[in-house]
């Protein structure tokens, strides 16, 4: 007597789920908000209050709009998501940009502390704004992979290659992409997670080139400081 055929099962991350919560994007981003409140206001476009005030307006709006999976199809809420990315990305890149610009001239590190404080503050705040991109963009971005619009992924994460070792309900998330920009901010290069698109190489080799001159340059200035 034959057994019944036992229908393969279709990994999570291949079909349509409910979407992941927007809580873990939502906790990174008012994160970040506080940090660049609490960065010098040297080294924040001016008003030092504006760029954070309108990060928070904006994901009070998401949130308000589609405030626990984030599955809901709309150009709109697409739009908003994408240029809240973009605000956070202008304001770390404006204090990144202030900082490096005041290492080479002098102008900056006069002490190792505060030095050492907003060059860890901008380097975190880099990990999450990559974090950020990255999760926008793999598949079209958490709404898209929700209903599995796209079935070719930009990152290919261990559990896809290995799906017996992990549960069938397994999907990126937000954290797992904020895992990929740590781990590419550290090791200058992938690690376990490897980058499939040509604009998804792009972006990683971008952030490893700024996380490299960020903390070379911090790192120098603060040692010659100590001596």
């Amino acid at each position: 007597m034959n057994g019944a055929v036992r229908e393969p099962v279709v990994p999570a991350w291949q079909r349509p789920t409910e979407g992941e919560h927007r809580w873990q994007a939502a906790l990174a981003i008012a994160l970040i908000t506080g940090v660049q409140l609490a960065e010098p206001e040297r080294l924040a476009l001016r008003p030092h209050w504006l760029l954070p005030v309108l990060e928070l307006a904006m994901l009070a709006f998401l949130m308000l709009i589609n405030p626990t999976r984030i599955n809901r199809e709309s150009a709109p809420l697409r739009a908003v998501s994408l240029g809240l990315a973009g605000v956070v990305s202008l304001a770390n890149a404006w204090s990144l940009v202030l900082l490096i610009h005041g290492l080479v001239t002098g102008t900056e590190g006069r002490t190792a502390g505060p030095l050492l404080f907003a060059g860890a503050a901008i380097w975190g705040a880099n990990v999450v704004v990559f974090a950020l991109w990255y999760w926008e963009f793999d598949r079209g971005g958490p709404v898209a992979r929700a209903h599995a619009h796209q079935p070719n992924p930009d990152f290919l994460y261990p559990q896809m290659q290995s799906p017996d070792l992990v549960s069938g309900d397994w999907e990126p998330a937000f954290f797992d992409y904020l895992y990929v920009s740590y781990t590419n901010a550290t090791a200058f290069s992938p690690t376990d997670t490897m980058p499939l698109s040509r604009w998804a190489k792009l972006l990683m080799l971008t952030q490893s080139a700024i996380s490299l001159v960020t903390v070379g340059l911090v790192v120098a200035r603060a040692v010659n400081i100590l001596r």
